[in-house]
């Protein structure tokens, strides 16, 4: 049986010396892309591969991409089969910043229709605060033949979201913080605001007091409030790149709300088009 949502740390401890367990390692700071790889050389979960946001989780930039396109799917599938991703494998990412940049990794293996992708819940520091078994050992290359069933349906493309924005028919939730989405500061992108229509809501509500996911009965009524009679499959989920976006999307798959899209351009790739409205304020 496949965990498609979250592990616990006690669980990933059980499994890892299990061949059929694999462990990706996702830390990566936006302001820093190297900070991550670093990290991991000093120190990661014994076993783990580590995959960088911009060079494996993502595309080159273009005119009229985000800041992070989706890579060319055959390309990952030749990645993930070298970090020993396989039929029957089940797969753990991590990162150090509670799911941030992992769950972009934990929603790509879905989307190519890997049905065992599980984020850490709590990560790197609740792993490191039990003091379980860390290493700089670099991982051996695995062996494994990624079998790639990519399922469109996991994508909102920007004339779904133009639409949604115009129209109302879907819900556009951004995971960005709230000083962000309402244009008072913008670190990253040239253009500040956010998508008419869109709703805020931080991916970081999701989590506990100890950066572990909230209950999923708490995390339905969190959202089922931001939903408003709308179901799950009229959700589309935004932030700036198309990775944070993942985490409010896990959130509502661990509250048994299943069905939502993510729009992988984002904020970043929506401004691309000065065509296309802006909003700011709240």
């Amino acid at each position: 049986m496949f965990i498609s949502t979250l592990v616990a740390t006690e669980d990933l401890a059980a499994h890892l010396d299990e061949p059929n367990w694999v462990v990706l390692d996702c830390r990566f700071t936006l302001t820093d892309p190297e900070a991550g790889r670093q990290a991991y050389l000093k120190d990661h979960i014994p076993g783990a591969h580590y995959v960088h946001l911009d060079q494996d989780m993502a595309a080159p930039i273009t005119e009229t991409s985000g800041r992070h396109p989706l890579p060319d799917m055959h390309m990952l599938a030749t990645r993930l089969s070298a970090w020993g991703v396989g039929v029957n494998k089940q797969v753990v990412v991590y990162d150090d910043s509670y799911g941030a940049m992992a769950v972009r990794l934990w929603w790509m293996l879905r989307w190519l229709g890997h049905p065992g992708a599980a984020l850490l819940d709590g990560g790197y520091p609740k792993w490191r605060k039990e003091q379980r078994p860390l290493t700089a050992s670099q991982s051996q290359p695995g062996k494994a033949q990624f079998v790639c069933l990519a399922e469109p349906s996991q994508i909102a493309h920007v004339d779904d979201v133009l639409r949604a924005s115009q129209t109302g028919d879907a819900l556009i939730i951004d995971a960005r913080p709230d000083r962000r989405f309402s244009g008072e500061y913008e670190p990253l992108d040239p253009v500040a605001g956010h998508i008419p229509g869109s709703v805020n809501w931080p991916f970081d509500e999701n989590l506990d007091i100890d950066g572990t996911f909230l209950p999923p009965e708490a995390l339905r009524e969190n959202y089922q409030t931001l939903l408003h009679g709308r179901a799950p499959w009229q959700v589309i989920h935004s932030c700036g790149s198309g990775v944070t976006a993942c985490h409010n999307l896990l959130a509502m798959e661990v509250a048994g709300l299943s069905g939502s899209r993510l729009y992988p351009g984002s904020w970043s790739e929506w401004i691309r088009d000065p065509a296309r409205p802006v909003a700011t304020g709240e």
